[in-house]
């Protein structure tokens, strides 16, 4: 796992209140107990307070739809935190 990934777990098990939660770029809102809504807007905000990033409300509605993954948050969220360095 590289860097990125190993924060991005830290955040989901504190959100989610699981220290033995492991994401994986496949995993879903479906595969994670307890990620709906409410808690996608936590999780989203506990990434905008860890990385410095905001998200745009089309892109947290975005990231919740069918088919979307941690794979996807990871390449949008390392794409704004590339943003950040230029």
């Amino acid at each position: 796992m590289d860097g990125l990934h190993d924060q991005v777990q830290d955040v989901f098990r504190r959100v989610f209140g699981d220290d033995a939660l492991v994401i994986q770029e496949a995993t879903t809102a479906d595969d994670v107990p307890g990620w709906d809504s409410l808690m996608h807007i936590n999780l989203i905000i506990a990434m905008e307070k860890r990385f410095g990033v905001k998200f745009a409300t089309a892109e947290i509605a975005r990231l919740k739809e069918e088919g979307q993954n941690v794979g996807i948050l990871l390449t949008v969220l390392g794409s704004k935190l590339s943003r950040l360095k230029t």
